[in-house]
């Protein structure tokens, strides 16, 4: 969340994350601005041979991570936790009146951030098209019976109520432009990502175990504000879609730990690679159609609101590193032996640039930006 000043460091949290090019990549229309010229991406980085790895992990696979999926007659949906249409019209209006009065006392800010972690969620398509790039474990005719493949689409399916859930919580709650949003959702989709992953399923894997973290800790943090501000049915929400996201970190994080287990050298040579990029944020290339830096801007308030912050990337990247037990992995190269060490040594490093960036955040006038998502007003930064 790289800005054109200081303070932009400051509210970075390291979750949303980019590198530097990717804060001057495109965020305004397609027809508005001249094609920039990219550099060429690294693709298929992981040789062939590695591909049999993945084919030898099947059994495993099905074994140990498609149990991690639930089956749809056990899943929430929804409608579990909506007004129900089939009321009659004044105990629907009702039911949605009470909905009103819950958020009332809810802030704009915790409306952008809302909107915001609903926006990433809907993108979706996006997210299942990059793990089908991912080269040894994409669906590769739609249906595949490969264990990949299967938790592939299952996942999908899981995350695809996230995004539907808080759109029509929000939706109803009637605090936001519904119209700007969807258009941001269109953008976004059409826009993409860049994680870095280079078709290479250990960068693959190794990037959604930290992502599936990161909105495990942001959608909690947000049940938590709903709570504290008077929405217990919009806390359930939110905790509850933490829960499915902290059951798919669990997936991604023992494949994870497989690849350490069988490919150490490979594994954590990924693990480093996709630390030393910094962990992406899904929505990176968010984009309302109005304000160029709509990413920045969002993931300030959320880094304000205590929602993901800076603490969070490097509290996240600790957890993993005990998770994985990257400092006890032993039988590598030398080049692992340097990647062991780079990684086990980077969350202390992080939190002292961070404090470094707070000091001179301290020392700045605070900065405020207008959101569309909330008709224009504007909040701080």
């Amino acid at each position: 969340m790289q800005a054109s000043h200081c303070l932009t460091n400051h509210h970075h949290s390291f979750k949303w994350a980019h590198s530097d090019h990717h804060h001057n990549r495109r965020q305004k229309p397609i027809a508005a601005v001249a094609a920039p010229i990219k550099p060429k991406k690294k693709t298929h980085s992981m040789p062939q041979e590695k591909i049999e790895i993945f084919k030898s992990l099947e059994n495993w696979a099905t074994q140990n991570v498609l149990p991690l999926l639930k089956p749809v007659e056990k899943c929430w949906q929804p409608q579990n936790f909506l007004p129900d249409p089939t009321l009659p019209f004044d105990d629907f209006t009702d039911q949605v009146r009470a909905l009103r009065d819950r958020t009332a006392e809810l802030p704009d800010e915790y409306f952008i951030v809302l909107a915001g972690d609903m926006i990433t969620e809907d993108a979706l398509p996006t997210y299942q098209t990059m793990i089908n790039t991912l080269d040894g474990v994409r669906d590769e005719t739609g249906v595949s019976d490969s264990p990949w493949a299967l938790w592939t689409r299952a996942w999908t399916a899981e995350e695809n109520r996230h995004g539907d859930l808080l759109r029509s919580y929000l939706y109803l709650s009637g605090r936001v432009d519904m119209l700007l949003i969807e258009k941001t959702v269109q953008y976004l989709i059409g826009a993409g990502m860049d994680p870095g992953t280079e078709n290479n399923p250990y960068l693959g894997f190794v990037y959604t175990s930290f992502q599936e973290r990161a909105t495990f800790v942001s959608h909690g943090n947000t049940a938590r504000l709903a709570k504290e501000g008077g929405d217990p049915v919009l806390a359930r929400i939110c905790g509850t879609i933490a829960s499915d996201e902290k059951r798919h970190e669990n997936a991604y994080s023992a494949i994870v730990d497989k690849l350490l287990e069988v490919d150490p050298t490979g594994a954590m040579l990924a693990i480093a690679d996709m630390m030393r990029k910094k962990i992406t944020m899904p929505a990176h290339l968010m984009y309302d159609g109005k304000d160029p830096h709509l990413f920045q801007h969002f993931s300030a308030v959320a880094q304000r609101m205590g929602v993901y912050t800076a603490d969070d990337y490097a509290d996240i990247l600790e957890f993993l590193i005990g998770r994985w037990r990257l400092e006890k992995l032993e039988g590598m190269t030398d080049e692992g032996r340097r990647a062991q060490e780079f990684v086990c040594g980077l969350g202390p490093r992080i939190r002292r640039l961070q404090e470094r960036a707070d000091g001179k955040a301290k020392k700045m006038k605070p900065l405020s930006a207008k959101f569309s998502w909330i008709f224009n007003r504007e909040v701080q930064l």
